[in-house]
């Protein structure tokens, strides 16, 4: 009976390790999700200063047309 409940206590404490683990890749995996979001805007950004039409940077992108105009507003762009 003692070895279940040691046996238990640690499957437990193992279960909590691999939570707290995995709730730091999370965070760090939304880290990444955010910094390429941002390097994206950017370069929505710079694509349109260049020249590039919103319909091709919706192509491109895969945003919606007015995704690409609400980046593009928010860096102070007027939308096309």
């Amino acid at each position: 009976m003692a070895n279940r409940l040691a046996d238990a206590v640690r499957a437990f404490h193992m279960a909590q390790a691999t939570a707290a683990a995995s709730a730091q890749r999370a965070a760090e995996d939304r880290e990444k999700v955010t910094e390429a979001r941002d390097r994206l805007a950017t370069a929505i950004v710079e694509a349109s200063q260049g020249g590039m039409r919103q319909v091709d940077i919706v192509r491109v992108t895969g945003y919606t047309r007015e995704r690409v105009r609400q980046i593009l507003r928010s860096h102070g762009i007027a939308p096309d």
